[in-house]
């Protein structure tokens, strides 16, 4: 056998137990093979069990064989030399006259093992084909127990095959603090987790570095990660396995033998996977990326090579996953392919068609469709850049914005939005329709947020662009005169913001007829802006017409929707049509649960809404939980400084006034007022309502 020099084993006890139960199994031959990506501790493992059950369980030797070179006949002449030297057997160059060539030499060898009434444990070690080790196996007899170690996942159906995974993370760490010593790691802890990260708990890898840092003792973990980042697989930690090491390859080499059993064409797979990020692969993005080939093809080849080779995981239904070691392996191949460019142009195209998916008001279940394909987006936009074409180059920072948008993640979308305006500046100059749009989306983010300042100069600067590239009565023209006009709208601005809307509503009739979602979404606003005047005559009809044409176009039930039986509910409320007005809000809100969870700024507004319409029927008990509820999730989503976090606090101030209890009411008025001033200015009506509430509660105090 080989010798090890592992001074402590870890993070394999119940496969040493598995494996010893499954050979145990009496009156029956058993091969069991250990099977496992290059690194993974394969060897190991055997050795470790012969070294820990052969006095007990293997009286009659254990042989341990190289199987990866058979081809050259050179199993056979293993078994016999092992006959010869460790059991002293005079193996017969001729039987009865007959002359043994070496695969009946080794069969005598095996029918004459000494002693003849004890178990043999045989040892295979990386085999990489069954046919070729078939003819030296032992005969079908129970006393023999054979294990094979293989990177293959399937070699014959009767081996009972022991499929090896990383590491844990604690097992890692107790590799690394076995190689480095306990203080060294108790002092660097979340440095050591970070470098067993990196490492993807990979055992080769865990044990290079770690006997490299024994040897390196004035390097921190942090400069060797650093080391590690910068010349990746050619780091030489990673390539000069010591003498004292089971292993005797480096990571790449040992990589390398598997990547030399790959076709031509599961090469240039394995390249194109590298192209994704370290996350789970949905089958599907890589069909995408290569639109020319067959699917079917596709399968195989990554089920007969990447994974029967262990150099990709499978961890769900369609789903798949690199390991991080084997990525920057093929990351370096990917760098000498001749077909690099191509792959990584076919890898953007694919990170686009996802970006195009994501919309600009998610729900739920948009959320869920695109969370599996965000890391690999974010890498489009990141790694990939140079490889998008021109009229893509926006289009991840635009998906990636409304994904954390929809989250209400402002920070993360903001950082997207902000970043996709240079870079197509960068490419594209300072006026070109994709600035314009970057411009109008970063405009929208910010009033989402309640940022009407920073969102209106945007606005204007995008809609002047549009209007000069591309003509005053372009349909993106209409997206922002309908934008600035909401601004407008929420500034109290009205005489500003109606005639813009207006505009955009004979724009959209002209260019998409009688029905569409771009003139639904005119004819809503349109309405707004009367209602906001107490125009309710004009704006009752667009309200329904905008809801009529929206199941229309989308069905029953759809966000777009549920803001329409909103804005319904509303008007109805204005006007004391509280009983038309509560089914309407109760119906909204519920669908708005159901499409955009429970945490969202459109809930809140339905809650908001269900509420004023109690507080204002006197129904205080039943308004005043939604109100908090309301102000609460406003908090939370949308912070204290944002005008919708305002009016939750001027309707409960409101509440509280009504119901006599001044001094709850004050301080909300107070809050209310000083976000309104700052975010709405001094002369808004909402402003100007909150003021002259809270002057007569003091009135009524004194």
């Amino acid at each position: 056998m080989p010798r090890t020099y592992v001074s402590k084993f870890v993070g394999r006890s119940s496969e040493l137990e598995t494996l010893h139960q499954r050979l145990q199994q009496a009156e029956r031959v058993v091969i069991s093979a250990i099977s496992g990506m290059g690194g993974i501790g394969k060897t190991e493992l055997a050795l470790q069990y012969a070294i820990n059950y052969y006095r007990k369980h293997y009286l009659a030797g254990v042989c341990w064989l190289q199987a990866r070179d058979v081809d050259l006949g050179n199993l056979g002449t293993q078994i016999v030399k092992f006959a010869r030297n460790k059991m002293k057997l005079s193996v017969p160059q001729k039987l009865d006259d007959q002359p043994l060539n070496l695969d009946e030499q080794a069969q005598w060898c095996w029918d004459n093992w000494q002693p003849s009434d004890n178990l043999v444990l045989v040892i295979l070690d990386d085999v990489t084909e069954y046919d070729k080790i078939k003819a030296y196996l032992p005969p079908n007899h129970p006393r023999f127990k054979i294990i094979i170690t293989t990177r293959k996942q399937s070699l014959a159906e009767s081996f009972e095959m022991l499929p090896l995974q990383v590491l844990s993370e604690a097992a890692a760490l107790e590799l690394l603090e076995s190689l480095i010593g306990k203080e060294r790691l108790n002092r660097q802890w979340s440095e050591a987790k970070k470098l067993c990260k990196w490492l993807g708990y990979l055992p080769l890898g865990l044990e290079l570095v770690g006997r490299y840092l024994k040897t390196k003792k004035d390097i921190s973990l942090t400069d060797m990660q650093q080391r590690l980042e910068k010349k990746h697989l050619e780091q030489r930690s990673l390539k000069e396995p010591t003498a004292t090491m089971t292993a005797q390859k480096g990571v790449a080499a040992a990589f390398e033998l598997s990547w030399l059993e790959l076709n031509q064409d599961a090469q240039q797979l394995g390249c194109l996977l590298s192209l994704f990020a370290l996350a789970p692969i949905e089958w599907e993005l890589v069909e995408n990326c290569l639109p020319d080939q067959d699917s079917e093809d596709l399968e195989d080849l990554r089920d007969d090579f990447l994974l029967e080779l262990n150099l990709l995981g499978r961890k769900g239904q369609g789903i798949y996953q690199l390991h991080e070691l084997i990525r920057e392996f093929l990351r370096d191949k990917m760098e000498h392919y001749d077909g690099a460019d191509q792959l990584k142009q076919g890898f953007g195209e694919a990170m686009v068609a996802v970006a195009d998916k994501i919309p600009k008001a998610t729900t739920q279940k948009d959320i869920a469709t695109a969370s599996p394909a965000i890391p690999h987006l974010t890498e489009a936009a990141t790694v990939l850049l140079d490889w998008l074409k021109d009229e893509d180059l926006y289009q991840p920072f635009q998906g990636l914005g409304w994904f954390y948008e929809g989250q209400m993640a402002y920070d993360q979308a903001l950082l997207w939005l902000e970043q996709g305006l240079e870079l197509t500046r960068d490419r594209l100059g300072e006026e070109h329709p994709d600035v314009a749009t970057s411009l109008n989306n970063l405009a929208v983010l910010y009033y989402r947020q309640g940022r009407y300042c920073k969102a209106e100069p945007l606005y204007v600067q995008a809609l002047e662009m549009k209007k000069k590239l591309l003509g005053t009565e372009h349909p993106s023209v209409a997206i922002s005169l309908n934008n600035l006009a909401l601004v407008y709208n929420y500034q109290g601005r009205y005489c500003k913001a109606e005639p813009l809307f207006v505009q955009a509503l004979e724009i959209r009739n002209k260019l998409y007829g009688q029905e569409h979602p771009r003139l639904a979404i005119s004819l809503n606003n349109l309405a707004l802006v009367y209602r906001y005047q107490g125009r309710y005559c004009e704006a009752e009809p667009l309200y329904f017409q905008a809801l009529e044409m929206k199941k229309k176009l989308y069905g029953q039930e759809h966000p777009s929707i549920a803001i329409s039986l909103h804005n319904l509910a509303t008007i109805y409320c204005d006007q004391a049509r509280y009983s038309e007005a509560e089914s309407l809000h109760v119906e909204a809100l519920e669908m708005k649960k159901k499409l955009l969870g429970q945490q969202h700024p459109r809930v809140a507004e339905s809650l908001n809404g269900l509420a004023n319409l109690y507080s204002n029927q006197g129904r205080y008990c039943e308004a005043e939980p939604r109100f908090v509820q309301a102000l609460e999730m406003r908090k939370k989503l949308l912070g204290q400084q944002h005008p919708n976090f305002a009016n939750s606090l001027k309707g409960l101030a409101e509440l509280y006034n009504n119901q006599g209890r001044y001094s709850e009411a004050e301080p909300l008025f107070v809050q209310a007022l000083e976000i309104f001033e700052q975010k709405l200015g001094s002369n808004h009506p909402k402003t100007i309502a909150c003021r002259e509430n809270l002057q007569k509660l003091r009135d009524e105090l004194t």
